[in-house]
């Protein structure tokens, strides 16, 4: 029959290590590690196997607490409410901005091509149509809301 494991015997985690490091990061910004041992300390972090050699790198630092709300002034403006999910519609109209002048462009190419007399003439409008249409296609497929 095999043994259990003790807590401080189990591998640690990537996700483990990464905690460890903003605990001693916040130590260093608070004061509690100089640098140096800062730097050592982060080293040991990822060359931890255990979760027990995790713990003796913070076992000689503080706590960390959050920090006490601040209180506002009742003289201070109330917090304005951020507004997201602009990006679609800034992208709506960047797109009808792109047909319009991709419309244009075309309409003009005919007029020349039909009025000049030399039939259809090399058609540049999508020069100035499809590089702006591809970006505009990539950034809406990057942008596309998550399900």
């Amino acid at each position: 029959m095999t043994q259990p494991v003790r807590p401080e015997d189990m591998r640690a985690s990537d996700a483990e290590r990464e905690l460890v490091q903003q605990w001693l990061h916040r130590a260093h910004a608070d004061g509690s590690l100089d640098l140096a041992e800062f730097d050592t300390r982060v080293v040991r972090t990822w060359e931890a196997k255990t979760r027990g050699e995790l713990a003796a790198l913070t076992a000689d630092l503080p706590t960390v607490h959050p920090a006490p709300p601040v209180p506002r002034s009742p003289l201070a403006p109330p917090p304005v409410p951020v507004k997201s999910g602009g990006g679609r519609k800034a992208m709506k109209v960047l797109t009808t901005i792109w047909l319009s002048i991709s419309a244009l462009n075309l309409a003009l190419w005919l007029l020349v091509s039909l009025l000049g007399g030399d039939g259809l003439v090399h058609p540049w409008f999508l020069w100035v149509s499809v590089p702006p249409g591809a970006v505009l296609g990539v950034i809406w497929l990057s942008t596309k809301p998550q399900r």
